[in-house]
Formats: C-alpha cells, structure tokens, sequence
C-alpha cells in the first residue's frame, strides 16, 4: 500500500504541488507603505512640475502674494480709470462751455455786423441826402409813399435844415393826397391833419394813412409850415 502511493506521488498522475515563498505580515505592510509613498511622492512631483510648466506658483505664499499684487494693479488701475473719466467729463464740459461762448460770440458779431450794415446804409442815404452849400432854410430831402394794403398807405419823409448849428425849428407837416375815386378826380388832406415837427438839423417821420378803399392815390404832397403858418417848403411823391 505504501508503495502503491508513494509511485503514484512519482508518477505522471501525481497532484500538482505549488510552492510559495512566506513573507511575514510586517514585511508586507512595509513594502505596501513604500509603494504607495513612492506613487504620492511622484503624484507630488508630477503636479509641482505641471504648475511650473503653467506658470503658476510653486507655493502658497507665493500664491498669496501675487494675489496682493494683482488686487494692487486693479485697484490702481480703477483709479486710473476713475482720474481718467474725471478728466474726461470735465474736458467735454469745458468743450461745451467753450462752444456755446462761441455761440454767443457769433451771434453778436451777426447782430453787430447787421447794425453796421444798418448804420452804413443810413450814412450813404444822409450823405446823399445832404444839402449842398448854397442850401437855405428848411427842405424836405426825401419823400417816399406805398399802398400797404386795402385802405391804408404808408409814407416816410426826412426834413432837414443846412448849416452846422441851426435855431431849432417849431412847426407842423401836412398831407395831402390826390387820385381817383370811382373814376373821378379827388384830393383829399391826410386824416388826423397836421402833425408836429421839432428839430435843429433833421427829423424822420413815417406812418400810415387811411385811405377810402375805392380810391386811386396817384399823388402824396407834403407841406412844412412853420410855428406862424407860413410855407416853409413842399414835396411830391407820385405813385
């Protein structure tokens, strides 16, 4: 019997044998605490070496620090900023400010160019209006007359004296006006009769008159009287 299995442990039947080393527990806890020391010491390695290939800092104080520093640029930044509108709002307020002084400068120099235009064309109207040296007494130098619409005329008339420093004059101017009415002749004196005059060297004098709507002035004739009545001169405008 003892034979029959110890041939049968010999031959090609036999069991399988496996043959394993015995490491103790300790020796094992060891070699698994190297291996995972090892794999967090290069994880580490790994991430350290992946925030310097991006730029980033290798600690945190490093962290911190350029933290402060990009806080510090913004804040300085956004004062820039703030100086920057500042500036900004008060250069447009002084452009606005300047344009309307612009403004107002033009205007005044329109409405000055105007008054010596007005003032230009009074003087070429005296200067030709002037009466020459031989002139004496009073003188109706221009007489003017328009329809200005249904019933009313309107006129203007310039009386002058010659010499530097004339006596000043006291009397009256009367109109009277001449035409047609319904196809026969007629004159009239302006309505609201004579009007007074007062002056040393020249007096304007314009106005309107009423007139019947149906008539035709063909003719407007002015009459300066002085203080006593007398005829001082005349003028006649046509139409």
């Amino acid at each position: 019997m003892r034979w029959r299995l110890i041939r049968r442990r010999l031959s090609v039947s036999a069991p399988r044998m496996i043959v394993r080393s015995h490491l103790p527990w300790p020796l094992r806890w060891a070699v698994v605490a190297l291996m995972v020391g090892f794999s967090a010491a290069l994880a580490l390695w790994a991430f350290e070496v992946g925030k310097g290939l991006a730029g980033l800092p290798q600690n945190a104080a490093a962290q911190r620090e350029e933290l402060a520093r990009l806080r510090a640029e913004v804040d300085r930044l956004g004062r820039e900023r703030d100086a920057g509108q500042g500036l900004a709002h008060a250069a447009d307020s002084l452009i606005k400010a300047e344009r309307a002084a612009q403004e107002r400068l033009a205007q005044q120099v329109r409405t000055l160019e105007a008054e010596n235009a007005d003032l230009r064309a009074d003087l070429a109207f005296f200067e030709r209006l002037l009466p020459t040296g031989n002139a004496e007494g009073v003188a109706v130098r221009a007489l003017q007359a328009s329809v200005a619409g249904p019933g009313q005329l309107r006129y203007q008339l310039l009386i002058m004296q010659p010499g530097r420093a004339p006596a000043e004059f006291h009397g009256r101017y009367e109109l009277l006006l001449s035409g047609t009415l319904e196809g026969r002749p007629w004159s009239l004196p302006a309505a609201g009769g004579p009007r007074p005059l007062q002056f040393r060297q020249y007096q304007r004098a314009e106005g309107l008159i009423e007139v019947p709507p149906r008539a035709q002035v063909r003719q407007v004739q002015v009459r300066v009287l002085d203080s006593s009545g007398a005829l001082r001169t005349t003028q006649v405008a046509r139409l």
